[in-house]
């Protein structure tokens, strides 16, 4: 299997999730099927089949997150000597020639990408367009809209 890349702060978020799941979500969905066995006959137990699911779904979560982790290769991009150039895990500013309009973007792996966070996936069209570029360059990024001219204002590893 390929290594995906991820932050040392998208690691740092899953190894958390992973912690919380094993130590605090496992044990209070053990006490819920307890208690729903308590209710008598489980075919009819609608609180034993939802607590059931929960285990299900919260045991998935797990295997998901620790197989995401084996596969990873955690990116420091504060320790990244890239010479101004955008990479993996860079934050960049940029500045749309046509409107002015000014945005923040810190490159990420697919599964940290939040757009609201400004936090784009390196596969995504920006990204890709910016990758290799540095402060003062203009990349052409293909949108559903037509080509938008973005200019790299300033890039930092953070």
């Amino acid at each position: 299997m390929n290594k995906v890349p991820l932050t040392v702060r998208g690691a740092k978020k899953l190894q958390d999730e992973l912690q919380k799941l094993k130590t605090e979500d496992r044990l209070r969905i053990v006490e819920a099927i307890a208690v729903a066995r308590e209710h008598g006959d489980l075919k009819e137990n609608a609180e034993y089949h939802a607590a059931r699911e929960q285990q299900s779904f919260c045991e998935g979560r797990i295997k998901e997150i620790e197989a995401k982790l084996s596969n990873a290769m955690i990116i420091d991009v504060t320790t990244v000597n890239a010479n101004g150039k955008v990479v993996f895990g860079a934050t960049v500013d940029l500045a749309d020639e046509e409107t002015g309009n000014e945005v923040t973007y810190q490159i990420v792996g697919e599964d940290e990408a939040d757009i609201k966070a400004n936090m784009i996936s390196i596969g995504s069209p920006i990204a890709r367009a910016l990758i290799g570029k540095q402060e003062g360059d203009v990349a052409e990024v293909q949108t559903p809209g037509g080509v938008r001219s973005l200019e790299i204002v300033e890039v930092r590893y953070e």
